[in-house]
């Protein structure tokens, strides 16, 4: 008679179902990194196409002489062939009115007076910082404007106001002499032109043009002024930003009627038998309500009532 012998698995082979998938860290929990590809000499901005400035995405400033503005070539104009370390203390051009740079850079006379920038904004820590960076701009009869920005959580709040400044004194100074057209020039500026002004004007394309969001944005700063510094704080802040102005999008179409209540619960609507789209009930007045709140409660209170009386024994008995 043949004997039978039983395998049992060991415990090693055991322990491989179980094994884990990821190690244990011993950090603070971080949101995930964010990657932008960065841009290359062969192609600087893959797949990025600039879309004209929206009327409703501006608010209440009338920006609609924008849309005369040409944004076809001024991408090519910094290359980053030409780009070399001592540009970081000059300033670049990210839009044909919208440049971005450095503090040292507001103090140089001849590229304000070549470029004809017509304000510049600083982007300072403090109330009284960057003090002699207007003593060029005011002597040349150059606007200025601050905003107050102690650290980089304080940005997000800061972007919508940014982006109101630039437009209200793009629309002050627009001229539509059809012989002389002029359009004003800002140049946003910070102590370096690498982080906190870069977020500001990467928020700027975002709100300002439909179709750039927070990737093609920093792509696109990135490219025009090669040293910005967007760390992973820079990058959810600006995909945060990015959010809020979709959701500002959306109720704004909300309201102007491009998205009617039929096709936001058009779906709820055709999973209700006898019910369509559109079709509204008559309220119940309050006597209704009472009367049928009241019977629904007598109902239950008699439901319980019968349910405790049918019992045989109570549910708890004392044991002597």
């Amino acid at each position: 008679m043949m004997q039978v012998v039983h395998e049992e698995a060991t415990m090693s082979d055991q322990t491989l179902l179980h094994k884990r998938h990821h190690d244990y860290v011993y950090r603070l929990p971080t949101p995930p990194r964010i990657v932008i590809p960065p841009p290359t000499l062969a192609n600087e901005l893959p797949e990025v196409e600039i879309d004209r400035p929206s009327q409703q995405n501006a608010g209440d400033i009338d920006v609609s002489f924008l849309s005369s503005v040409d944004f076809s070539t001024f991408l090519s104009r910094n290359s980053l062939m030409d780009w070399s370390y001592e540009r970081r203390r000059q300033a670049q051009m990210v839009l044909p009115f919208i440049f971005l740079g450095p503090m040292v850079a507001a103090k140089d006379m001849a590229f304000l007076q070549k470029e004809g920038i017509t304000m510049i904004l600083a982007i300072r820590p403090r109330a009284m910082g960057m003090v002699g960076a207007f003593k060029a701009a005011e002597e040349a009869g150059i606007h200025t404007a601050t905003l107050e920005v102690p650290d980089y959580h304080t940005l997000i709040s800061t972007f919508p106001r940014a982006t109101r400044l630039i437009n209200a004194h793009l629309s002050s100074t627009f001229t539509s002499d059809p012989n002389n057209p002029r359009l004003g020039k800002v140049f946003v500026f910070c102590e370096s032109g690498n982080e906190k002004s870069a977020a500001i004007v990467a928020a700027y394309l975002m709100e300002m043009l439909g179709n750039i969001d927070y990737i093609k944005a920093i792509q696109i700063c990135q490219a025009q002024r090669f040293c910005v510094n967007f760390d992973d704080t820079l990058k959810n802040l600006l995909q945060s930003y990015w959010d809020i102005l979709l959701a500002k999008r959306s109720v704004a179409k909300a309201n102007h009627g491009l998205i009617t209540p039929d096709l936001l619960h058009g779906q709820v609507a055709q999973n209700i038998p006898g019910e369509r789209s559109g079709s509204s009930r008559p309220k119940r007045s309050l006597d209704d309500s009472c009367d049928g709140d009241m019977e629904m409660e007598d109902a239950e209170w008699l439901s319980n009532d019968a349910r405790l009386r049918a019992r045989e024994a109570a549910p708890f008995q004392d044991v002597r």
